[in-house]
């Protein structure tokens, strides 16, 4: 009888996880950006065995152009260009999957306590937000590294402050809006905590939006890098990341394209890659935002 009891709930469990992969792949944007993505992350950690160079090795001469040697040429030093995007999307992905996942605690944190403690908690978070989003991301970006000395850690931090006021009044509204409904009344009425509220019924009916702007942030964090890195702002050569790249191939560009092509590409990809997946996702978890922007 314990067998039988059991038995069904576990096929139940897992047809559910069946039906929201099978939405996912069904959806072709979604298998689309699964696919990028899925690249990006298995090419960033498998990066020592997919070239037989180092990233700041010289394997050959200057602004080679494509061959069997070298598959996207070589730079203006000789390093290969294959090499040095692999490991520098190691960087993008060690920046990406810390950051991301910092700003999203910390916003989550700071939203939800604005939403369910006092009023004035909450005007006070909201002013915090509003403050922080007031000021244009490049600006704040100028502002910050002229105190500090640029790397990848000050890149990262850049965008946590950055991102956190949106992951915070996304936790804020959820929180806002469940706060108040019936069965959170009742379950407060019974005696439970506002730790124990927050812990077991708001945070994992808030965490499905949360999720899906992470996904979301996560060609916003590799951008950030590019383009601070770029303008010699973000991380210093001879580091290997896609921003460095575009930016020593621009002094080239008239020599080759190539340094160019093989520093913006993955930029694209990318950023295709997390936002089909990201709106895959979207319809996934909440079926009425589909077709909305």
């Amino acid at each position: 009888m314990t067998y039988s009891a059991q038995s069904p709930q576990t096929p139940r469990d897992r047809s559910e996880f069946s039906i929201a992969l099978s939405a996912l792949l069904a959806n072709p944007m979604g298998l689309l950006g699964l696919i990028l993505v899925t690249v990006f992350l298995l090419s960033a950690i498998l990066a020592p065995w997919l070239t037989p160079y180092g990233p700041y090795d010289f394997a050959g001469m200057p602004l080679e152009p494509p061959s069997r040697t070298h598959l996207i040429g070589t730079d203006g030093l000789g390093r290969d260009l294959l090499t040095r995007i692999l490991y520098g999307g190691r960087i993008e992905l060690t920046l990406a999957f810390t950051a991301v996942p910092a700003s999203l605690i910390i916003g989550m944190f700071l939203g939800t306590i604005a939403g369910y403690g006092p009023a004035w908690l909450d005007n006070a978070m909201v002013l915090l937000f509003d403050t922080i989003r007031s000021f244009p991301s490049i600006v704040l970006a100028l502002a910050i590294l002229t105190l500090t000395e640029p790397s990848v850690r000050m890149v990262g931090i850049i965008f946590v402050i950055g991102a956190v006021p949106s992951f915070g009044r996304i936790a804020r509204t959820q929180t806002l809006a469940l706060k108040n409904t019936e069965y959170i009344l009742a379950i407060r009425s019974l005696g439970a905590g506002p730790f124990t509220v927050i812990r077991r019924h708001i945070l994992p009916n808030a965490i499905g939006p949360l999720l899906i702007l992470a996904a979301m942030d996560v060609p916003v964090v590799v951008t950030v890098e590019a383009g601070l890195s770029f303008l010699g702002l973000g991380v210093l050569p001879p580091t290997a990341t896609w921003g460095t790249v575009l930016n020593e191939g621009f002094s080239v560009i008239r020599d080759t394209p190539w340094p160019v092509i093989a520093g913006g590409l993955p930029l694209i990809l990318t950023t295709l890659g997390f936002t089909f997946l990201g709106e895959a996702l979207r319809d996934v978890i909440d079926p009425k935002l589909r077709g909305t922007r």
